[in-house]
């Protein structure tokens, strides 16, 4: 018998015993679709988009609703008085058509760096992949109108764009939504925020203080 010569191999020796020599199966039957007698149920019928809203409020989000055509104005009246909003390369330009404010495209001419976007008064506008009405939580994968991580990730204030098209049950049928689902992906719920052990909220910390969510239905 071998006698081990670190703590590290007779931990490593330990673990090879007890493995099995035959390769385990590995359950993939888990949902990814609605459960059994909700297939018929839709974001256009307003259920799922109660849930949302409900949960994302919860999570101290602001969220607001408008329909296709108020969605500019709608987006400017919670950016208010923002002075600067940054958008990613391919968000549509009707987005902002409202908005008074100078707005600055992620690489327009070049990719804008993290002192751009923890600048003061920054704003970033972006759409998500997909929101889980369930648990609140909006999917970003990288899209045409989400960008690089990092625009969602710096600065202090986030507005993200939903459609009610956009809005599943829960997180399987979120997941078999993705158009790649080996893409990172920023999953949001509520601002950002940590608490000590005491309990003590604090936000901001590790992403926007603020978020707001509007939910374009129609």
């Amino acid at each position: 018998m071998t006698v081990p010569s670190s703590a590290r191999e007779e931990i490593l020796a330990r673990i090879r015993a007890v493995r099995p020599g035959e390769a385990v199966p590995v359950p993939r039957d888990y949902r990814t679709a609605p459960p059994p007698g909700t297939s018929a149920r839709t974001p256009v019928d307003g259920e799922l988009i109660e849930l949302l809203v409900d949960r994302l409020v919860d999570y101290r989000a602001t969220v607001r609703r408008c329909g296709p055509r108020e969605l500019p104005g709608a987006l400017a009246g919670l950016l208010g008085e923002v002075p600067t909003v940054v958008v990613p390369p391919q968000a549509p330009a009707e987005w902002l058509s409202a908005y008074l404010g100078r707005t600055r495209r992620d690489g327009d001419p070049d990719p804008l760096t993290v002192a751009d976007l923890d600048a003061p008064g920054v704003a970033v506008v972006t759409g998500c992949a997909v929101a889980i009405a369930q648990t609140g939580t909006l999917l970003l994968d990288g899209g045409p109108d989400q960008g690089r991580r990092l625009l969602s990730l710096v600065p202090d204030h986030h507005l993200c764009v939903v459609h009610a098209a956009q809005v599943v049950g829960g997180v399987p049928e979120a997941l078999a939504r993705l158009a790649d689902p080996t893409r990172p992906i920023t999953m949001v719920s509520g601002p950002s925020a940590t608490s000590d052990i005491e309990l003590d909220r604090v936000e901001g910390v590790h992403g926007p203080r603020r978020l707001d969510v509007l939910v374009v239905t129609g």
